[in-house]
This record gives structure tokens, C-alpha cells and sequence, in this order.
């Protein structure tokens, strides 16, 4: 059996994106349980995950109820030894637990100035002298981890491990609040928007239900900063043109088409509207889509 995880909104929820990188940046399975913030939706859900309160929580394949990443992160790790969660060099190992626990508990003037949202990104949001000192502090640590591990690689301690997935909301605040950092620090924040598992969450948040006002901002907007998108357009399935898909059975699941997408003057299918939409919204994150569209 599989784990589950309770999630909140994809383009919103900064602790689930986390949550959920532990799972998926390290090939370990797991079963997703959306409920939208802001609502009852979230309370309903988690009375079947006594005692948590909030999202992401994990529950074991036997039943151990999980919240909280850091909590999460641990338990992955003692499970799944060779996952790589944590790098396996002691001092790297070290230095990794040290930034994902600060992550855990600071920057608050950060998360309160830009709450993440991966569905905009602003020209400027006047970001305040406490986030400017939060933004400082990142840039400490993550010189500091990259100098005292000696990493070579685009990550903090090596080779990506938790302390990177516990930052990968933060790199999303930079990003879409358009925040100054050095060029070092962004060229860690582009790492993140370029990263496999990312990219697919931020796909499934733009498909992820309507947008929820608490999250609004009124600053002048640009693209998105990250790789840009292969152009796809989802096609409504009751106008359909008579143009075949090229495929019969959706691309994940298996099960016959119901809902198509455009791409290049092909068409695709997929058995569910989520499925078309999360695709549509960036291809390229998806490899058994790209299998089939490149075939």
C-alpha cells in the first residue's frame, strides 16, 4: 500500500508543494488528498487524521499519522534509506537538517509579504526592510551550505535532498514576486523553477480549481521567470471538430479518452479534464506525455 498525503491548493499551498517533493523528487509513491483552503473542505478531510491540523500530513501504508514536513521528511527518511532524502555524507547530512530546520521556522516577514502563488508573477511588490533582511539570510545560508559541503552541483549539499525541497517555496516566492537576490541566489531559485517535480506541481496548480482571492495582488504582472512552456491549447470536448485524437487511451491513467488538447497541430487525449489541463499548462513536464507525443 501506498502512503497519503493531504495537500491544500497546488498553486497556494507552500508547506504541501514541500510536503509533496518528498515524495516525488525521491520516487516514493504516494496518494494525493486535495481539499481547498479557505473552506471546510480542509477540516472535513483531516478528521480522518487525528490529531492534524493542517496540510500536508502524511499517513503510513499501516496508519501512523504524520503532519508537518520536518516530521515527514524524518519518517521518509528511516523508511526509505537509499531514497536520498538527506545526503549521505555526515557532514553534508549536518549542514542539510541545519537549513531545513530554519526553513521550517523563519522567514516569516517573507511568508507574510508574498504568500506563494505559482499561478502570477509581479514586476515588483515593495518588498519591506523585513523581507529584505529574510532575502539576506537566504543568501547567507545558502553560500554558506553550497562553501561548506562543497557542492558542484546547482543544489545546497550535493545532490538534491530535502533542504532543497524546503526551500523550493521560497525560490517560488523569488520568482513570482520578482525579488532581489545575487546572482548566485537566483541562479539557485532558476534551478528550482527548472526542476522536474516543480514544474509538474506548478502544472497541476494552474489546473488546480479557480483562483481564491485571499492570494490577490494588485502589482503590475510579468511572465512567469521559468522555462517557458511548449504551447498547447486545451479543446472543449463538447465542440470537438472531428479531428482525431492520436491515442485512444489517456497517456496516465489508461482509460479512454474523454478530453483533448492541441499541440502543433496535433491532438492528444486524456480521460479526464484535470489530466488535459495539467498537461496543457506545461507538456514538458510530464515524460509519459512527451513519450507519446514524441513517438
Amino acid at each position: 500500500m501506498p502512503y497519503d498525503l493531504v495537500i491544500g491548493d497546488r498553486a497556494y499551498s507552500s508547506w504541501s508543494l514541500r510536503g509533496w517533493l518528498l515524495f516525488d523528487a525521491f520516487g516514493i509513491p504516494v496518494n494525493c488528498h486535495r481539499a481547498r483552503l479557505y473552506s471546510d473542505e480542509l477540516p472535513k478531510l483531516l478528521q480522518g487524521y487525528f490529531p492534524a491540523r493542517t496540510a500536508p500530513t502524511m499517513r503510513t501504508p499501516e496508519g501512523s499519522v504524520v503532519p508537518e514536513t520536518i516530521a515527514i521528511a524524518e519518517e521518509l527518511a528511516s523508511r526509505h534509506p537509499d531514497a536520498g532524502l538527506w545526503p549521505s555524507d555526515p557532514h553534508a547530512r549536518a549542514t542539510a537538517r541545519v537549513l531545513a530546520a530554519e526553513m521550517h521556522a523563519g522567514f516569516t516577514a517573507l511568508r507574510s509579504h508574498c504568500p506563494m502563488n505559482l499561478r502570477v508573477s509581479y514586476t515588483d511588490c515593495q518588498p519591506p526592510e523585513a523581507v529584505l533582511a529574510d532575502l539576506s539570510r537566504l543568501e547567507t545560508l545558502w553560500a554558506w551550505a553550497r562553501q561548506t559541503t562543497g557542492s558542484v552541483t546547482p543544489w545546497l549539499c550535493g545532490d538534491y535532498c530535502a533542504a532543497d525541497a524546503f526551500f523550493a517555496p521560497v525560490a517560488a516566492r523569488i520568482a513570482g514576486y520578482n525579488l532581489p537576490v545575487n546572482p548566485d541566489a537566483m541562479a539557485y531559485v532558476n534551478a528550482h523553477l527548472s526542476h522536474p517535480g516543480f514544474r509538474r506541481w506548478r502544472a497541476m496548480g494552474m489546473a488546480d480549481g479557480p483562483d481564491q482571492d485571499f492570494y490577490r495582488r494588485d502589482y503590475p504582472r510579468r511572465d512567469w521567470p521559468g522555462p517557458t512552456p511548449l504551447s498547447a491549447l486545451a479543446v472543449d470536448g463538447t465542440k470537438i471538430d472531428g479531428t482525431k485524437a492520436e491515442n485512444t487511451t489517456c497517456p496516465y491513467s489508461g482509460a479512454p479518452v474523454t478530453h483533448f488538447l492541441d499541440l502543433n497541430g496535433r491532438r492528444f487525449g486524456f480521460c479526464n479534464a484535470f489530466c488535459r489541463d495539467k498537461t496543457a499548462a506545461d507538456p514538458e513536464a510530464w515524460p509519459k506525455f512527451m513519450a507519446l507525443y514524441q513517438s
